[in-house]
């Protein structure tokens, strides 16, 4: 499957109406076929079946991101988007890392950060570069810092190497609680509001120390979910 077949594959499924409110919606100047995310998947499912190798995938994700068409990249991103790969995920890593500069709204950004995400709890060392990210002047790279590292808020007795990042990530917060950007300021809510869930303890005293440097809604957003 290359590029091109992939993409009028997606093309065959457009529907016009469908991409004149998307493109209204998400905002960013790029091209939109209307094509429901069951379907792209569903599209993905038999490209990654059909794969000879993880090269074929990765040349195939890659080509789909370079499009520029909205359906292309969620689709290049979810072809990345598994819990294990064999024999070696480090090309997968790097190419969905090269990805995050290019990040410009957050649908897309979401769907490559699904693919990230399971590529740093395969290997946390990425965590080091992922912290670089938290002081990009680029607001989407910020955003992914946080967004990539959600599953670290997600279990209620965490192993102590588990519970040492979630520490880490929380200094992240504690970093970004101060940016102005409407997206930073969700994305650190985000994180709290999840982490809420099986660690509702440690959200308030976060909120107790740093919550006065979060915009209202975000402080309201993070604190949302808190047993009463």
């Amino acid at each position: 499957m290359t590029g091109a077949e992939a993409l009028a594959a997606l093309e065959a499924l457009s529907d016009p109406t469908r991409a004149e409110e998307m493109a209204a919606y998400h905002k960013a100047p790029r091209r939109y076929l209307g094509v429901p995310v069951p379907q792209i998947e569903a599209l993905v499912d038999d490209w990654r079946a059909g794969a000879e190798s993880l090269d074929d995938r990765l040349a195939l994700a890659s080509a789909l991101w370079d499009s520029d068409v909205h359906e292309g990249r969620v689709a290049g991103a979810k072809l990345l988007t598994q819990a294990r790969v064999r024999p070696d995920d480090e090309p997968v890593w790097r190419l969905i890392a090269s990805w995050v500069p290019t990040f410009d709204a957050w649908a897309i950004a979401d769907h490559a950060s699904k693919a990230g995400e399971r590529r740093l709890v395969a290997a946390p060392r990425r965590l080091d570069e992922v912290e670089t990210w938290v002081t990009s002047e680029h607001m989407w790279t910020r955003r992914a810092a946080l967004v990539m590292t959600l599953p670290w808020t997600k279990d209620r007795f965490p192993k102590p190497a588990d519970l040492a990042v979630r520490e880490r990530v929380l200094g992240w917060c504690e970093t970004l609680a101060t940016d102005p950007d409407w997206f930073i300021q969700k994305a650190v809510a985000w994180w709290l509001r999840d982490l809420s869930k099986k660690d509702p303890d440690r959200v308030r005293a976060w909120l107790s120390e740093h919550g006065e440097t979060l915009k209202p809604f975000a402080r309201n957003e993070a604190g949302r979910m808190l047993p009463t």
